[in-house]
């Protein structure tokens, strides 16, 4: 007789039993896999497979391939190993077009990112309008980027009378020649670009903001927090995941600039504004270079392994932060 409560023989084998019967069943054939609608999800999901294969993964795999040859894009390619590699690493400008780019994304990180965290809290924080002030932060955004560069292309106006030296002469500054001052140009560049792209960061700011339950500003009131111990106690922890992602996404974005130095001065006054992007663009299509495009490819291919490796770094050392 069994001790009470104490599983007796044939109840274990049974159980036993029933679990690899269960074990069993969970174990589907092909057939009952097509059967229960596999086949018909693979024929849904073959045709965005597809097109995402030929308009994003096969141009990536002929990049690549392309970067270890010299090619005209009409004749036959020419296969020549690292060599294209090689003329872009001897080049006397990639220095300087590493350094400017790097330039580049520390000032727009140091001007760039907290402005829209900034704007992003304070409309939060009105209790009216705050449609009308999150339109008017979008709306550079809305602005076509070639009209916006023409627009502050005459901003930037380097005589006495343009308009920030005008703004600036009422407090006895200047004039500058802002785009044609190789200390100048860049961050000119980067102003610029921060008020072009601002407005959609700000959005997705808003967006993480308004998901914040409004307890825990009650609770923070009632323990007497203002509007500062609110935002950096209660705004800030929420937005944790949103401000890294957003962080890498600018890095990605700024070290890729192209538009701006490209419009506003095409790399100069002597190479102050040289960018990766802009070398990449000489080499395929410049006035002065023109034609190398296994340059180009080689060039891109690098910038891409760099941008690849820089993410996987910085997402396994902030894995942790966001559920902290």
């Amino acid at each position: 007789m069994s001790a009470l409560g104490a599983p007796r023989r044939t109840d274990v084998a049974r159980g036993n039993h029933e679990r690899g019967t269960g074990a069993r069943v969970r174990r589907r054939s092909p057939k009952t896999w097509a059967q229960r609608g596999g086949l018909s999800s693979i024929v849904f999901a073959l045709p965005l497979l597809l097109i995402f294969g030929i308009f994003s993964w096969w141009p990536i795999v002929r990049s690549v391939v392309m970067s270890f040859q010299k090619t005209n894009l009409v004749g036959d390619p020419k296969w020549v190993g690292w060599k294209n590699f090689e003329y872009v690493l001897t080049d006397p400008d990639l220095p300087t077009a590493i350094r400017n780019t790097l330039v580049f994304a520390l000032l727009a990180l140091v001007i760039g990112f907290p402005i829209p965290l900034v704007a992003a809290v304070l409309i939060s924080s009105v209790r009216r309008r705050k449609g009308l002030y999150s339109a008017l932060a979008y709306l550079p955004v809305v602005v076509p980027p070639v009209v916006a560069v023409l627009l502050w292309k005459f901003f930037y106006d380097g005589a006495k009378d343009g308009v920030f030296n005008t703004l600036l002469g009422y407090i006895g500054l200047g004039p500058y020649t802002w785009l044609s001052s190789p200390s100048l140009a860049l961050p000119a560049l980067v102003l610029e670009a921060t008020w072009a792209a601002a407005g959609g960061t700000v959005i997705i700011y808003l967006a993480a903001l308004i998901s914040v339950p409004d307890e825990l500003y009650d609770a923070a009131e009632v323990d007497g927090a203002g509007i500062w111990r609110k935002i950096w106690h209660v705004s800030m922890p929420q937005l944790r995941g949103v401000l890294l992602i957003t962080f890498i996404l600018q890095i990605i974005g700024t070290v890729q600039v192209f538009l701006e130095p490209y419009l506003f001065t095409d790399g100069g006054p002597a190479n102050a504004t040289l960018t990766i992007l802009l070398m990449i663009y000489d080499y395929g299509f410049g006035r002065s270079l023109g034609g190398n495009y296994g340059a180009a490819t080689a060039l891109s291919v690098m910038l891409a392994a760099f941008l690849a490796i820089l993410s996987l770094i910085y997402f396994k050392l902030t894995s942790g932060w966001s559920k902290s």
